[in-house]
């Protein structure tokens, strides 16, 4: 192997066979040895403690994932063109698993599309990134110039590209938080931090400043519409309603009523001004309220169809056990609250609560309601986050679509 400019470190076999198996992180506690000095958020090649080439990534010291790989092909330039080429893929694959979905859609899934630590999703006219690799934050420029130059190349039009950098994780990557658009040269800089979608047939505002995440939850886009499909007629409860998204399928599918519930203010009003929005207000009444109180204050059988789609219960392996607890108690009260032959969707969308975990739990809670649930859907997130088997992280979200009996 000719020489190369990069840092070298050596990591141990339990690192070489992770990385070898197609996974790209590399723990702190991984690396053995630094054979020249990295530097934080530039390229490192990384070796096997026999001195096998694994791979090239972004090194940051600040981290516990040490490096993050973006490449094992020795030969690979990470110019401009490399990115470009990188960015190519991912839109061409968006495009072939969305179609017309692709207005609106996730464009880069970090890990999943070979970017570890960024995340790019698609407004219709704008982009909304999250950078969590100091190594992407460090060549920005480069990167979201390339993003612009790939879509607009292809007939999409990007008014603008808007950084959801407000998360304290970057703290811990040693990078300061923030939000904002950034500038692109000669493209001027829109003026509103909201815009209008559609998604499955339906409108919404997206405030993509103040939204939670990157302003709006593309990931349900398809279990949304499992849950219209079985709507007409029905009387819904929606749980955890965010911006009206599962609540405004129910309706479009033909509810006979939908009440949508969430614990925050800014998110309800969010919610109202999307049902007015759709002229939904005569079907959609909305309520700021705590859900795990108000459940146990409802009367049975006042709703025949019960949507639970809670926020991330955990989000680290510690607190797993504390989050099935609150998991089993929501859908143990909406067991009992569904009359025999009502329905039931429900989901996790924590990475740390595995699928068996969630099984697991959703056994015992019908098994204390005293129902059996049949089984009509079993999904996970749509096609624009793909989940890559090597990478687990990328395997988050559980949907169930039940009927109880």
């Amino acid at each position: 192997m000719k020489d190369r400019a990069y840092a070298k470190v050596r990591v141990t076999k339990k690192a070489e066979w992770s990385v070898t198996a197609g996974h790209p992180w590399i723990y702190d506690t991984e690396v053995t040895t630094e054979e020249t000095a990295p530097e934080d958020g530039a390229l490192t090649d990384v070796f096997s403690e026999k001195g096998r080439y694994l791979g090239t990534g972004f090194y940051n010291s600040h981290s516990k994932i040490r490096v993050r790989l973006i490449s094992r092909n020795a030969n690979d330039k990470f110019d401009e063109a490399f990115f470009a080429r990188r960015i190519q893929y991912a839109w061409n694959y968006r495009k072939a698993v969305m179609g017309s979905d692709a207005d609106c859609c996730r464009i880069i899934f970090g890990e999943a599309d070979q970017f570890p630590g960024l995340t790019v999703d698609r407004f219709h006219n704008i982009l909304v990134t999250q950078t969590l690799s100091l190594g992407f934050e460090r060549i920005k420029p480069m990167l979201f110039q390339a993003l612009y130059d790939v879509l607009t190349a292809d007939g999409q039009h990007i008014d603008g590209i808007y950084e959801r950098n407000d998360v304290a994780i970057r703290e811990l990557e040693g990078m300061k938080q923030g939000k904002g658009f950034f500038p692109l040269p000669g493209v001027p800089v829109p003026q509103s931090t909201k815009t209008k979608i559609t998604e499955n047939g339906i409108q919404y505002f997206v405030d993509f400043e103040n939204g939670q995440k990157t302003g709006f939850f593309l990931d349900q886009k398809y279990n949304r519409q499992a849950v219209s499909k079985m709507a007409a007629g029905r009387k819904v409860l929606d749980c955890f309603t965010h911006t009206g998204s599962f609540a405004m399928n129910a309706a479009k599918g033909g509810a006979a009523h939908v009440h949508a519930v969430d614990i925050s203010a800014e998110a309800v009003a969010m919610a109202e001004e999307n049902i007015h929005l759709n002229g939904m207000e005569n079907v959609i009444d909305c309520e700021v309220a705590d859900v795990f109180d108000l459940l146990p204050k409802l009367p049975p059988k006042q709703y025949d169809f019960i949507i639970l789609d809670p926020p991330a219960f955990t989000k680290s392996r510690r607190t797993v056990e504390k989050a099935a607890k609150g998991y089993k108690e929501i859908n143990l009260r909406a067991m009992r609250l569904l009359p025999r032959g009502g329905y039931l969707a429900t989901c996790s969308c924590s990475h740390f609560m595995p699928e068996p975990l969630f099984c697991k739990m959703l056994h015992a809670a019908a098994a204390d309601a005293q129902v059996s649930l049949r089984q009509i859907e079993a999904r996970q997130q749509a096609p624009d986050h793909p989940i890559l088997w090597n990478v687990p992280e990328t395997d988050y979200l559980k949907f169930y679509l039940f009927q109880v009996v």
